[in-house]
Formats: structure tokens, C-alpha cells, sequence
């Protein structure tokens, strides 16, 4: 070490820092710069498992009876290094699985376990999935074994349905099909806290008022899942906690009667871990020493296992038998009156008051010791909030009611981001069709493509009309949980038909036109709306001089009002479409990041986000027909003009609002366009300009219309799961 280098830095070639998560990324000089990353997390690169492997090919060599057979027999083969309670790790297992899947939220989609994503940070951890780091080291054996044709994703789901039906409980069905990813998602807002577990105020306008939640989020502090099992903010209020209850299972699809069934039903089995001082354990698996080998919350005292493990510092099993599902759970909750006190980790919990010893659980190691029961505040909610206990008192009068109940709602839960039954494989993927998973009846595909097309073009419908009735029919696509899209034709109903960015007059007199040509050529709504849009891009191209084809699958079916559930679409509907340039409203969120957010949700790249935009503009497809990033004279054609006058230098531009600029002749100060934000960032930010640099030279007029071509088809069969 030279003398005069106190840190041992001189001649060291590695970039300190840099890459261990304490320096600084290039952008952290610009805060406020569009983050383009959450467009390509889910790049090729990080994936080993490379181009040519396909879960779903894997899938069919899956043996699955004997997977769920070597995972009933994992569940009781307790280890030495992680033993299970009452040797069962059935209550872990489902915690896991809850965990996994309880993330999602249905504002956005995001969250949820259809990718695996709790193996990485900062799923893996936050404070309200302590310990499950070995949950996931339980099922290795079992991902090691089966190898590639079972998911991470679908292993931890599966583990948790196949650990209620060793318990007793007659499941309602399992679908096999999703897809790891290979590197944590960025693209999720989980909060703008920076700190676990910080008061829930901080999210909401009004903590008193659950329903000010800050959207999207659907857990009451951050690093949680739902609510805080102590209380709001802490402090114990069964009613107060109902509220959050209510409004958090909400956010993720849930009513009344499944959020009841699944409070209960998950906590008919397992326990809680409090046994210790809290203080006292390591680090989260992110932020623990290497020798942890991903492991976190190491727990110093007593070896931190079974009866001595701590994770939410609550401590106590809430049933009787807690390696069996019965009604355990509502004989003690309504059978006992409770009072409030403190676990040996000193969270808030309830005990019952004179049980009788015959009813408290065992010691989770050791069978011979009787244990002191406990609930929540979330659980006492169901007792003391008139609308759940009313529920409970209904499942406690019709226990099978209960168990189906619940049996649906866990299914729910583990299944709500999967996206139609088309995504579901396996021998147990249930024949019923939910009113949740969207569905759609398959769509006619022997009419004849050629004739719809010279219909829809002699239909007298302009290029603006047939691609933008196309777009909005498909834009609702998330991938995040695989809903919406052009499939189904969902446009044309409720509350669809009535959202203000469908702009609905238009809406009404364009599918005036395209629904009879559906009923004269035999093909489904969805489908016709679709190859208009395409006839449009066509008829676009050859006015700029390119011939193409635009490429179509027939097969969308038309939906109906009884397979559409209405509320939960409410959360689909767009408030900004940059691809269109609108926005309902003036938001704190910029036009361009919610154009990105759009993007992203579409599984766009920012090529194809940017590529669309430019053709979108001068296809003239702005929401009302406003002119804002209109850069040509020749609307309606398909040309690269948009990106050619955007990057010319003969125009600077000016402000006039918070969200729209003038674009005028420098020589002679005349405004020749006007344009927003959503617009001008294609020539603000150096990788979009770069962009759109590559589609302003001369060279690239084919490269922009075939670019676009595919990225429009892209979108338009983005949720063509019945294809893929």
C-alpha cells in the first residue's frame, strides 16, 4: 500500500463503488431526467436461459403429479438448519406464496407473483417477508430437481396450494405458466418513503379516509403487503384497521366475502414469530455479509428457529391445530373474548381471556408445551366490523361455503395477474370460466381477409378514424398482469365506450360503420377493428410511396356485457396517451413519464415507443384533432416528417403553457407548429433524439415504415395469448 494512499486506492484498475450499490449512476447528476430503463429491464441479456428456450414447451414435461408428490413430502422433512413448526412447513409455504402474490395491485397491474419476483430486492427484503429467504431455500431441492420445467414462479405458488391441500383443504384448481424474469423489476412504484416501515401517512391524504390512498399503491406503509397487523400506524383500532383491510384488498380485486375468507382461511393454519428481541437480528438478505449467502434476518439468540424464530414480532398461532384447515380459527375468535397485549418482541397482539388449555395450540417445537393463542388487529376487524362479521357468521353457519369461499379466493389471489385462461396450462387449470380472468370466446377465422378489407376501405372511414379506433381498442393492453387489448372488443361496451380518451361520439359513428361489415363477411368485431386499423397504416403508406402489408391473425372473439366486469376495467382506463397526445387532466406526473409508463405496460422498447409516436403524429390521430406534434403538410401520410422538422435546426421553441410550446421560423419569428411535451421530449433527451436523428436522415423513409409497421402489429396482437 503507497504511504501516501490512506485508502489503498493507487493504481487499483476496479472503479470503487461503482458497482457495489454505494456510488453514483451517471444519471444520479440529473434527477430529473426521463428514465428510459424501465423499458428494457426485461432485456435478453441478463436471461441464461437464452433465445431459443420456451417455458411453455418446457411445461409439457412436467410431471406434475410427481412434483406435487415430492413437495407434500419436503413440507414434513423438517432440516436442522431451518426446522418447521409443529413439523409442518405448510404455514411458511402458503406465507410464501401469499407473499408472492399478494404484491399485486390492480391500479397498474404491477406486483403480483406471475414472474417470480420476490427473489430479488426489494421484494426479497422488505420487513413483512422476513424469513421467507428460507422458504425459497426449502424448495431448491425441488426447482433442482425439476429443473427447467418448472418456473420459480409457478414452484412458489404451487407450494403454497399444494401445503393447503396437505392440510385438509379441497383447492379449487392451479394453472402452471408463468415466466421468470432474471433481474428485479424497476419499473414498480412501491412509495416515495425512505424508510421501512415509515408512518402510512406519509401515503395518504387523509389516514383516517382509506380511500385517499396514494395511487397506486395498495399496502399502508412501505415494505408491507396489506395492513399493518398491529394497527394503524402501530397503534391498535380494529375498526380503523377494517377500513384499511377494506381498501387494500380492494386495490388488489377483492370484496368483501373474499377479503374475509382470505383473512380467515390464512390464518386457519401456521403461526406467527415474535419468541425474541427483534432488535437484535442481521441484516435483510440485500444488505447481509457475504458468508450469509443470501440469507437475512439472522437471528443471534436462541438459533432463531421454529418456537424461537422472530419475523413480524407478533407471536402465536391463531388456532388450535395449526397444521390442519377446519374452523379452528372462528371457534376461538368468536368462542373467547380478547384483550390487547404485548408478544415477547413487544408488538401489539390479541390473547384470548380464560381459554380453556384444551384449545391453545401446542409449542411449535415442542408438542408437550401448550401455547397462548393470539390475533391481529386485521383478524379482531372480522370480529368486530358489522359487514365481516356478518360474513363470518354466515361461514361459521355453512363451513362448506366457507372452504369453497375460500378455496376461490386463494385461486384469486394466486392466479389474478396470470391474464386469460389461455396463459394457464396443466392438468388441474379449472374448466369454469371466471367473470376476472377476462373472458373471451374464441373468434370465427375461415372469412375471407382480403373482402373485409376492400369493405373497410370503400367504407368512406379516414385513415385518423380506422387507426385510432384500432389503438384505443388495443392500448388498454397491460403486461404487467395481461389485461385488456384489442381482443374481445371490449371497446364497444361498458364503461369502455364511455371513457372520454375513446373519445365516444367518434367511437359510436366509426363502429356504425366497421360492425356491419363484421356481420357481412362473418368475422368477430375485434377483428375487423384490428385489420381496419391496418387497411389505415396501409392506405397511409402508399400515399408516402411504400407498399406494405400489415400483418393480421384472425381469431378475436367479441365479448359480452355478462363476461365483462365493469368495475374492475374502471382501472384500465387511460388518463394520458401521449401515442395520442392527450391527457385528461393536468397531473403532477409529467406527459412524457406517463408516456413512458404506457409504453411500458404495452411492452414497448423506446425505439418502438418512439417510432409510433412520430407515425401516430403524422397520421393525425391526436385525440379531437388537435394539431400539437403535427410536424407536416402531408397529414395522413406515413412519412418520417415529424422526426425530419423536430430536429431542424430552422425552428426554435417556445412555451406558451405549463405543457404546450410554439415551434417558429427563427428567421422570421412566424409560429409554424405547436407541440407538448409529450412531443418536444423526442428532441430534448439525447437517447430519444438519438432516435429520432436515426428516422430524420435521408436514408431511413423505408426503415421508419417498416419500423412502424411492426411496431403497430406488435401492439395490435400483444394480447393474442390464444396464438402465441
Amino acid at each position: 500500500m503507497d504511504g501516501n494512499d490512506p485508502k489503498g486506492m493507487s493504481g487499483c484498475p476496479v472503479m470503487h463503488g461503482g458497482n457495489t450499490g454505494t456510488g453514483s449512476s451517471v444519471m444520479a447528476w440529473w434527477p430529473r431526467a426521463l428514465n428510459l430503463d424501465i423499458l428494457h429491464q426485461h432485456d435478453s441479456k441478463p436471461d441464461p436461459m437464452g433465445p431459443d428456450f420456451d417455458y411453455h414447451t418446457e411445461l409439457k414435461k412436467l410431471d406434475v403429479d410427481a412434483l406435487k408428490s415430492d413437495m407434500k413430502a419436503l413440507l414434513k422433512d423438517s432440516q436442522d438448519w431451518w426446522p418447521a413448526d409443529y413439523g409442518h412447513y405448510g404455514g411458511l409455504m402458503i406465507r410464501l406464496a401469499w407473499h408472492s402474490a399478494g404484491s399485486y395491485r390492480l391500479a397498474d397491474g404491477r406486483g403480483g407473483g406471475g414472474a417470480g419476483n420476490i427473489r430479488f430486492a426489494p421484494l426479497n427484503s422488505w420487513p413483512d417477508n422476513g424469513n421467507l429467504d428460507k422458504a425459497r431455500r426449502l424448495l431448491w431441492p425441488l426447482k433442482k430437481k425439476y429443473g427447467n420445467t418448472v418456473s420459480w414462479a409457478d414452484l412458489i405458488l404451487l407450494a403454497g396450494t399444494v401445503a393447503y391441500e396437505d392440510m385438509g383443504l379441497n383447492t379449487y384448481g392451479f394453472g402452471f405458466g408463468r415466466e421468470d424474469i432474471w433481474h428485479p423489476e424497476i419499473d414498480t412504484y412501491w412509495g416515495a418513503e425512505q424508510e421501512w416501515l415509515a408512518p402510512s401517512d406519509t401515503r395518504y391524504e387523509d389516514v383516517s379516509k382509506p380511500d385517499t390512498m396514494e395511487n397506486p399503491l395498495a399496502a399502508v406503509q412501505m415494505g408491507l403487503i396489506y395492513v399493518n397487523p398491529e394497527g394503524v400506524n402501530g397503534e391498535s383500532d380494529p375498526i380503523r384497521t377494517a377500513g384499511q383491510v377494506r381498501e387494500t384488498f380492494a386495490r388488489m380485486a377483492m370484496d368483501d366475502e373474499e377479503t374475509a375468507a382470505l383473512t380467515c382461511g390464512g390464518h386457519t393454519v401456521g403461526k406467527a414469530h415474535g419468541n425474541g428481541d427483534a432488535g437484535a437480528l442481521g441484516a435483510e438478505p440485500e444488505g447481509a455479509d457475504l458468508e450469509a449467502q443470501g440469507f437475512g434476518w439472522l437471528n443471534p439468540n436462541m438459533g432463531g428457529k421454529a418456537a424461537n424464530a422472530v419475523t413480524s414480532g407478533l407471536e402465536g398461532a391463531w388456532t388450535t391445530n395449526p397444521t390442519q384447515f377446519d374452523m379452528g380459527y372462528f371457534e376461538l375468535l368468536f368462542g373467547y373474548e380478547w384483550e390487547l397485549k404485548k408478544s415477547p418482541a413487544g408488538a401489539n397482539q390479541w390473547q384470548p381471556i380464560d381459554i380453556k388449555e384444551e384449545h391453545m395450540p401446542v409449542d411449535a417445537s415442542d408438542p408437550s408445551v401448550r401455547r397462548m393463542p393470539i390475533m391481529t388487529d386485521a383478524d379482531m376487524a372480522m370480529k368486530m366490523d358489522p359487514a365481516y362479521r356478518a360474513i363470518c357468521e354466515k361461514f361459521m353457519a355453512d363451513p362448506d361455503w366457507f372452504k369453497e369461499t375460500f378455496a376461490r379466493a386463494w385461486f384469486k389471489l394466486t392466479h389474478r395477474d396470470m391474464g386469460p385462461k389461455a396463459c394457464y396450462f396443466g392438468p388441474d387449470v379449472p374448466s369454469e370460466d371466471l367473470i376476472w380472468q377476462d373472458p373471451i370466446p374464441a373468434g370465427p377465422t375461415g372469412w375471407d381477409v382480403d373482402a373485409a378489407k376492400a369493405k373497410i376501405a370503400a367504407s368512406g372511414l379516414s385513415v385518423s378514424d380506422m387507426v385510432a379506433t384500432a389503438w384505443d381498442s388495443a392500448r388498454t393492453f397491460r403486461g404487467s398482469d395481461k389485461r385488456g387489448g384489442a381482443n374481445g372488443a371490449r371497446i364497444r361496451l361498458a364503461p369502455q365506450k364511455a371513457w372520454q380518451g375513446n373519445e365516444p361520439d367518434r367511437l359510436a359513428r366509426v363502429l356504425g360503420v366497421l360492425e356491419p361489415i363484421a356481420g357481412e363477411v362473418g368475422a368477430s368485431v375485434a377483428d375487423i377493428i384490428v385489420l381496419a386499423g391496418n387497411v389505415g397504416v396501409e392506405q397511409a403508406a402508399r400515399a408516402a410511396g411504400h407498399e406494405v402489408t400489415v400483418p393480421f391473425t384472425p381469431g378475436r372473439g367479441d365479448a359480452t356485457d355478462a363476461m365483462t366486469d365493469g368495475d374492475s376495467f374502471k382501472s384500465l382506463e387511460p388518463l394520458a396517451d401521449g401515442f395520442r397526445n392527450w391527457a385528461k387532466a393536468d397531473y403532477v406526473v409529467t406527459p412524457e413519464e406517463m408516456l413512458l409508463d404506457r409504453s411500458q405496460l404495452l411492452g414497448l422498447t423506446a425505439p418502438e415507443m418512439t417510432v409510433l409516436v412520430g407515425g401516430m403524429r403524422v397520421l393525425g390521430t391526436n385525440h379531437g384533432g388537435t394539431k400539437h406534434g403535427v410536424f407536416t403538410d402531408r397529414e395522413g401520410q406515413l412519412t418520417t416528417d415529424f422526426f425530419v422538422n423536430l430536429t431542424d435546426m430552422a425552428y426554435a421553441w417556445e412555451p406558451v403553457s405549463k405543457s404546450t410550446y410554439e415551434i417558429r421560423d427563427r428567421k422570421t419569428g412566424t409560429t409554424r407548429w405547436t407541440a407538448t411535451r409529450a412531443d418536444l421530449v423526442f428532441g430534448s433527451n439525447s437517447i430519444l433524439r438519438a432516435y429520432s436523428e436515426v428516422y430524420a436522415q435521408d436514408d431511413n423513409e423505408a426503415k421508419f415504415v417498416k419500423d412502424f409497421v411492426a411496431a403497430w402489429t406488435k401492439v395490435m396482437e400483444a394480447d393474442r395469448f390464444d396464438v402465441k
